[in-house]
């Protein structure tokens, strides 16, 4: 074999395995990648799951809430319903005290 044949075949050589190491540098790079990337989603989804439980926390609250709310205007109506039918009973009494004639006016 020619020196000059020895040559090119030293650079095809030199070549494939340039081209060889370029994809394996490219496939690690790629695993690396894809390991922050994933790596990256845990973390997105872990804060996800985070501001959820907050926002159910805040809901229950919520609700708790009204529900408080709805049970103290129930009673506080109860109690105006009392009222009412306490001072229609006292205003009929008074209006049958008003009806009777004085006990000195015979």
């Amino acid at each position: 074999m020619s020196d000059t044949n020895r040559m090119q075949v030293l650079k095809a050589a030199g070549l494939v395995m340039l081209m060889a190491s370029s994809a394996v540098m490219a496939g690690g790079y790629t695993a690396a990648h894809k390991a922050r990337s994933a790596s990256a989603t845990q973390a997105s989804l872990a804060l996800t799951r985070q501001k959820l439980e907050q926002q159910q926390a805040q809901v229950k609250q919520l609700q708790d809430n009204v529900a408080k709310q709805e049970s103290d205007s129930k009673q506080a109506s109860q109690r105006m319903q009392q009222q009412d039918q306490a001072i229609a009973q006292m205003q009929q009494e008074l209006q049958a005290l008003h009806a009777k004639p004085a006990a000195g006016q015979r």
